[in-house]
C-alpha cells in the first residue's frame, strides 16, 4: 500500500511556521516514497474556526507550493476532509464503545470536578471514576469518556523520531472524548479520521505525544491496527520561548510572503529548523525531496534565526532564473514589462527581498528622478557636468536607441577625448537613475526609453 500522511490544521487563524513544517515533512515523506499527501480540516473549534481562516491556511500552503492529493478541493474517496461535516461517523464509533463498556457518560459538572480537583490536594488528580459504572447517566449534556483499563498493563510505540515510549494505564485517565453537543476531542476525532482515511503514518510536533497514548488505547479498544508515528522538535522564537502567534509575529508564514521572503528560501529555512542532511545549508526542494527521511530529524529544538533567512533568501535572489525573480516582482510593482529581466540581473546581488528589489526598480519607470544628494555632490561637478553634456550630444545623434550602440558610442566617445569609460559613464548614470549604481550603463539607458533618459540628462545638466 502507498504510504498515506496528512497535515491535519485547526483553522483558528494563520497558517503557522510550526504547522508549514510539519506539512513540509509529511509532504517530503509522501513525495519521496510515491504516497499520498491528505489535507484535512480538524475545525470542531465551532467558536474559534472560520472559512477566512481555512482559506488562509489553504493560501499559505499554496504559495509555498506544498500540493495535496486528497483534502479541500481535491475531494478524494475518502471525503469530506472537514471534521464538522463528520459528526456522524464519530457518534456511530462512540455509541459502540459505550455498548461495549468500552466509554461511558459522564455527567460531572466543572464546578463538581473543580471541588474534586482542589479537595484531592494533588495537582496530578485524575478523573476519579465516579460515573464510570453508573447507567443513569442521561445522554442529554453529558460528555462521553473512555473507559481506561484498570491493570498493570501499559501503551507503547516506537517514534521514528524518539524510539520507544511508554506509558502504563495508571499513569492515564478516562480522558473525555466527546462533549456533550455531539463534538468530538482531539483525541477521538483524529483517531476515527486517521483509520478511515487509512493514513499509514501519523507526523506531528512533540506537543502531541503524550496524547498519543490515548489515541493508542482507541485504536486498541475499537480493534483497529495504528499507524506509525513520528514526532517533530519544537521551533523556539529568537526568545527561546516556542514559537506563537500571540508573542512572535514571525510565526505567520504569510508575513514572509509580505515581506519579500521567497517560498524557495522559507521552506529552506524550516526543513532546517529539525532536519539535516550532512553540512547542507542551501538545499532546493528537489533535494529535499531526494534526501529526506525522519531518521535525520532531531530531536532537540530549533530556534528561529532572522539573519539566516535573510542570508538563504538573497542566495535563492541569486541564483534563481531571472525570469522567475521577474514574475516574483511584478505583482509588486503592480504591472509586468520584460525590462525587469534585466532589472534582476543588475540588482540581484544587491537586494535582500523581492520588496528592496521592486524598490529598485521603480525609479525606472516613472518620470524624472530624485537625485541622491551623496551621488550629486560627487559626479555631477562642474567637470562632471562638463563632461555628461558632451555625452548627450553623442546620445542625441544616436540612430538607434539600445544598450549595443550606445555603449558602443560611449566607448568611441571615450577614446577620442582620452577618458577612461567609467569617468565617462558615473554622472551619465547618477543623471540617468539618481544613484551610483545601476545596471551597466547601456542596459540602463535602454530600460529608461530615449526620451526619459535624455530628459533626465537635461534635467541634471540645468
Amino acid at each position: 500500500m502507498k504510504p498515506r500522511v496528512r497535515f491535519a490544521p485547526s483553522p483558528t487563524g494563520y497558517l503557522h511556521i510550526g504547522g508549514a513544517r510539519t506539512a513540509l515533512f509529511n509532504w517530503l515523506y509522501a513525495r519521496r516514497n510515491g504516497g499520498v499527501f491528505v489535507l484535512r480540516m480538524e475545525d470542531t473549534d465551532q467558536e474559534r474556526s472560520t472559512p477566512e481562516s481555512v482559506k488562509a491556511i489553504l493560501d499559505g500552503l499554496q504559495w509555498l507550493g506544498l500540493d495535496w492529493d486528497e483534502g479541500p478541493g481535491k475531494e478524494g474517496p475518502y471525503a469530506p476532509y472537514f471534521q464538522t461535516q463528520r459528526l456522524a461517523t464519530y457518534k456511530k464509533y462512540t455509541d459502540q464503545l459505550i455498548a461495549e463498556g468500552k466509554a461511558y457518560r459522564c455527567g460531572c459538572t466543572k464546578e463538581e470536578l473543580d471541588a474534586r480537583r482542589a479537595a484531592s490536594n494533588d495537582p496530578g488528580w485524575k478523573y476519579d471514576g465516579k460515573c464510570r459504572e453508573r447507567k443513569d447517566v442521561p445522554a442529554t449534556g453529558a460528555v462521553v469518556r473512555f473507559a481506561m483499563p484498570k491493570d498493570d498493563g501499559a501503551l507503547s510505540f516506537t517514534d521514528l523520531v524518539l524510539g520507544k515510549i511508554t506509558k502504563t494505564h495508571s499513569d492515564l485517565d478516562d480522558f473525555v472524548m466527546m462533549r456533550a453537543d455531539g463534538i468530538p476531542l482531539y483525541n477521538l476525532g483524529c483517531v476515527i479520521d486517521d483509520h478511515e482515511m487509512e493514513i499509514t503514518l501519523v507526523g506531528r510536533g512533540q506537543e502531541h505525544v503524550n496524547s498519543t497514548f490515548p489515541q493508542l488505547a482507541l485504536y486498541r479498544a475499537l480493534g483497529w491496527e495504528a499507524p506509525q508515528f513520528a514526532h517533530f522538535p519544537l521551533i523556539l522564537g529568537p526568545d527561546r520561548e516556542k514559537l506563537s502567534k500571540r508573542k512572535h509575529p514571525e510565526a505567520d508564514v504569510m508575513l514572509h510572503k509580505n515581506n519579500g521572503v521567497l517560498p524557495e528560501a522559507l521552506l529552506n529555512f524550516v526543513v532546517r529548523l529539525g532536519w539535516s542532511h550532512g553540512n547542507d545549508e542551501v538545499i532546493s526542494v528537489a533535494q529535499m525531496k531526494e534526501w529526506f527521511d525522519f531518521k535525520s530529524v532531531g530531536k532537540t529544538s530549533g530556534v528561529w534565526n532572522p539573519e539566516k533567512l535573510t542570508w538563504l533568501n538573497q542566495q535563492y535572489l541569486k541564483t534563481l532564473a531571472p525570469e522567475e525573480i521577474a514574475k516574483r516582482v511584478a505583482p509588486l510593482m503592480g504591472f509586468d514589462d520584460p525590462r525587469f529581466v534585466k532589472l534582476v540581473l543588475a540588482f540581484r546581488t544587491r537586494v535582500k527581498t523581492t520588496v528592496e528589489m521592486a524598490a529598485a526598480f521603480r525609479p525606472y519607470f516613472e518620470k524624472g528622478v530624485k537625485l541622491d544628494p551623496e551621488a550629486a555632490a560627487k559626479a555631477l561637478t562642474a567637470e562632471g557636468k562638463a563632461t555628461l553634456a558632451t555625452v548627450a550630444d553623442a546620445l542625441k545623434a544616436l540612430p538607434t536607441w539600445a544598450a549595443a550602440p550606445i555603449d558602443e558610442a560611449l566607448k568611441k566617445l571615450a577614446e577620442s577625448t582620452g577618458q577612461k569609460l567609467g569617468v565617462l559613464a558615473q554622472p551619465l548614470r547618477v543623471a540617468a537613475t539618481g544613484s551610483m549604481t545601476s545596471p551597466g550603463i547601456g542596459d540602463t539607458l535602454e530600460i529608461l526609453g530615449r526620451d526619459e533618459a535624455l530628459a533626465r540628462i537635461d534635467a541634471a545638466l540645468k
